[in-house]
């Protein structure tokens, strides 16, 4: 097997949700949040006031939902940034927004967009959402709702949903890389690669018995994490054996991704496992640097943020006009490129 453990550890508290983040892990595990760096070492470690349930980083900081307050933190040290406001009964789920800030799913039925620094926007009525999935591009967010199936909404000045079928999913994980694996309601498994309107492709990867809790999809494919703690490589090919890793071991319920070759499994009782796969070296580094980048451009945020935000929000307003003078002025060509299209489309 090319995969292989390369470290564990184990925390003194139950461990309630992990994160990836710029190459290394997020871990709140009871009041405690700590940041180890992909090596397994200790970058920063913080006492919060409430148990963290949920994690999502992006431009060098952390999104953080702890009782049923939002919160903003500093990936360099863990400093506390920004306190964001609470909602009736509390969120659910957080993503980064690509290039700045991020949308939460609230218990109130409603999906709140906030800015970079924690400012909320507005909200917008998406109705219960069991997860959100991912982001297709800075507009579209994907999500499971409660019943099962899948929405994309366009969050601009005037939101917009819909549903792409009528189709019920058991499971899905998150969005990699504008792809995304389901389970249906009959036990197979489906990997999907969405527009706004439907799918581009919908093909059925595995047909066996797999109870799926998390899902990563590396530079070798999808490992899906199965209830019973062990971890499943799928194939696009029915006939293959499906390869496991800790057949003698309970992995546990948590799955993340760090870089193209690495992942992360940990048991709620604290006990955490990298693995590494050396066939896939390249794809490591390649992931690590990419981090490493990530991270110095957000360490250099501050010298051009006010700009981005006023551009962000002008966005979000519909002031098309003065967000391309703003990305423009960044730039940001991509950027200027879309809202000049959203303009011909009769977007402002």
């Amino acid at each position: 097997m090319a995969w292989q453990i390369t470290w564990s550890k184990q925390t003194p508290s139950i461990i309630s949700t992990i994160a990836a983040s710029e190459g290394g892990l997020v871990v709140s595990s009871g009041l405690n949040l700590s940041f180890y760096e992909h090596d397994g070492s200790e970058r920063w470690s913080v006492d919060m006031p409430f148990k963290v349930h949920a994690i999502d980083s992006g431009q060098g900081l952390l999104g953080v939902l702890a009782a049923h307050g939002f919160y903003v933190m500093s990936t360099r040290d863990g400093s506390l940034l920004h306190e964001g406001r609470s909602s009736p009964g509390g969120f659910t789920g957080i993503k980064a927004r690509p290039g700045g800030g991020w949308v939460l799913s609230g218990r109130d039925g409603n999906m709140h967009l906030f800015s970079q620094e924690g400012r909320g926007i507005r909200r917008m009525d998406s109705g219960m959402v069991r997860r959100l999935l991912g982001w297709l591009d800075r507009e579209h967010l994907m999500w499971q709702a409660s019943d099962g199936r899948i929405w994309c909404g366009r969050l601009t000045g005037s939101d917009k949903k819909r549903c792409l079928e009528d189709r019920i999913w058991s499971w899905s994980s998150e969005l990699v890389n504008g792809r995304i694996i389901l389970q249906s309601s009959d036990g197979s498994l489906w990997q999907g690669i969405p527009h706004p309107f439907g799918w581009d492709d919908l093909i059925r990867l595995e047909q066996d018995s797999i109870e799926a809790m998390e899902g990563i999809n590396s530079a070798d494919g999808w490992w899906v994490l199965g209830i019973e703690g062990r971890l499943y490589h799928i194939s696009r090919t029915l006939e293959e054996d499906v390869e496991t890793l800790g057949e003698s071991m309970d992995l546990g319920d948590l799955l993340v991704g760090l870089t193209p070759d690495s992942m992360i499994t940990a048991t709620r009782s604290g006990l955490i496992r990298k693995w590494s796969a050396p066939h896939l070296a390249q794809s490591e580094r390649k992931g690590r640097f990419e981090a490493a980048a990530e991270a110095a451009m957000a360490r250099n945020w501050d010298e051009r943020k006010d700009l981005f935000i006023r551009a962000q929000t002008a966005e979000d307003e519909g002031k098309l006009s003065i967000a391309v003078e703003l990305y423009g002025a960044l730039g940001r060509k991509e950027d200027v490129r879309r809202l000049l299209q959203r303009q011909k489309e009769g977007g402002e």
